[in-house]
């Protein structure tokens, strides 16, 4: 007993060794991991697949798919319809050919020769679709078939081209044989046998199939392309709500889009409608904002610039003034050096009291055109560099643009033309200012300047510095632009646009 429990156990571990389940149990840890990661894998391609296609083309893919799914459904389906009715129709012309060759059994003994009705036989039957009609002696062996003189003849069907092998062997039901014995006079003289013959009847299952499907792929291309059309036209308002982004994103945020037919994105263009409006809006606001803090900046800078030269100035000329006639008056040479000493101090004290002025607010600034401020500002830094050329121009430009415009174009200016006196090196600078009308369709006047020079350039990764940032601040703050254009050893362009409102008339 127990060695045959140890035969089994010894059987039954050579079947599992020698199975699939060997394989199993040996398979590495990896490529169990390689074979859960394939489906991932697969929905990562999908996903990427989808990140790369547009939402008309990932419909139509879509709609692709479930045709040729619905296809191959057709396809199934219809198979098995054909196939049901060709063993129906095999069977029935089977019953069909056995009742008439027992029909004309009859004939057969009254015949004066029955091997030869015998023979004649098929040819009293008549073509029969799907049949095959043969004739045997009694010893088995098959008799020519003799056409009679009075038999019934059928006019075959017209050959169809046979179907392909793979169709056949779906369509075709089982070969089936029948065999119908004569028997004259007590004794057997042959047999009728009846053979089924699907081929012609699948001929016109394939003939009427690839017809359909012709049809079906035809329908299904139209429809492909009129769906196209259609998602082209359906989509469109995606594709302009896009550009209407990019236009936000340039800050453009008078861009409005049109209303769609379809109801989901007419809401998606309402809500970008109402968004650009109130970023149109806050925009509105936030350069109000900032042209009344450049203004109170401007008025505390003038009121400071007025308070040290109303009241500083006059106390430092005093001073001066009185130093002077310690100097002339004073009669030990001890007192005339500090005489002297004062006034050097005093004179120190007053051109910084000048250049604070100036930095403040150009004590010129609305006493004289905006013009000949600049052309002014660029006499004195000609002869403070005469080694560089500076060429100042102005088109088209009114007197005076307000405080805050006027002082903010001068600042732009002189901090321009001094980083090219200072960092450049360049032998040529170029100062451009003009008032450009707008050409009518809403739009606004504006200040364009350009102060380009022919200097090294700005080396990448250098960061602005101070001045640059404020005058970046004042233009933004005024609502207009300030590009830096430069390439080492071609020169820098600084390009600065201020829009003029009304009020700045």
């Amino acid at each position: 007993m127990e060695s045959a429990t140890k035969g089994a156990d010894l059987r039954e571990s050579k079947v599992f060794s020698g199975s699939a389940f060997d394989g199993v149990l040996s398979r590495p840890a990896g490529a169990e991991r390689n074979l859960r990661a394939r489906p991932f894998r697969f929905v990562a391609w999908l996903r990427a697949l989808g990140r790369r296609c547009t939402i008309r083309t990932q419909l139509l893919l879509i709609l692709v798919a479930l045709m040729a799914v619905a296809w191959l459904l057709g396809g199934a389906v219809t198979v098995l319809h054909a196939r049901k009715s060709t063993l129906v129709e095999i069977t029935a012309a089977m019953d069909l050919a056995e009742a008439l060759v027992k029909e004309a059994a009859p004939a057969i003994e009254q015949s004066a020769e029955p091997e030869r009705a015998l023979a004649s036989i098929p040819g009293q039957v008549g073509f029969i679709r799907h049949v095959r009609i043969s004739v045997t002696d009694a010893a088995g062996l098959p008799l020519p078939p003799v056409r009679p003189p009075h038999g019934r003849h059928l006019q075959r069907i017209i050959a169809r081209p046979a179907a392909p092998a793979w169709f056949a062997a779906l369509i075709a039901p089982p070969i089936e044989t029948r065999q119908v014995p004569i028997v004259v006079g007590g004794r057997r003289l042959g047999s009728v046998l009846l053979t089924s013959t699907p081929g012609d009847e699948i001929a016109e299952v394939w003939e009427n199939t690839t017809a359909l499907a012709q049809l079906t792929l035809l329908v299904g291309i139209a429809t492909i392309i009129v769906l196209h059309l259609l998602f082209g036209r359906v989509l469109a308002p995606l594709e302009q709500l896009a550009a209407g982004l990019f236009d936000l994103e340039r800050r453009d945020y008078k861009v409005r889009l049109r209303q769609p037919n379809v109801r989901e994105l007419a809401v998606i263009a309402d809500r970008f409608n109402a968004l650009a409006e109130a970023l149109g809006a806050m925009k509105a606001e936030n350069k109000n904002l900032n042209r009344r803090l450049i203004s109170a900046q401007d008025d505390e800078r003038r009121q400071t610039a007025l308070d040290l030269h109303d009241e500083v100035g006059p106390y430092l000329f005093g001073l001066k003034a009185n130093a002077i006639s310690i100097a002339k008056s004073s009669d030990g040479p001890q007192a005339e050096v500090r005489a002297r000493e004062m006034l050097q101090m005093i004179e120190h004290l007053q051109l910084t009291n000048r250049n604070v002025l100036n930095r403040l607010r150009p004590m010129a600034l609305g006493q004289i055109p905006l013009a000949d401020l600049l052309s002014a500002l660029m006499q004195e830094q000609k002869s403070q560099h005469p080694d560089v050329s500076i060429c100042f121009s102005a088109a088209g430009l009114r007197p005076s643009y307000g405080e805050s415009v006027d002082l903010t174009v001068y600042r732009c200016v002189q901090e321009g033309v001094t980083n090219i006196l200072r960092h450049a090196g360049a032998r040529r600078a170029r100062v451009e200012l003009a008032h450009e009308v707008a050409s009518g369709d809403g739009g606004e006047d504006g200040l364009l300047l350009t102060i380009s020079d022919d200097g090294c350039g700005i080396a990448p990764g250098i960061a602005r510095g101070r001045g640059m940032q404020g005058m970046q601040e004042r233009v933004q703050a005024l609502g207009g632009d300030c590009l830096v254009e430069t390439a080492t050893g071609r020169g820098t362009s600084l390009r600065i646009a201020i829009p003029l409102s009304a009020s700045d008339s």
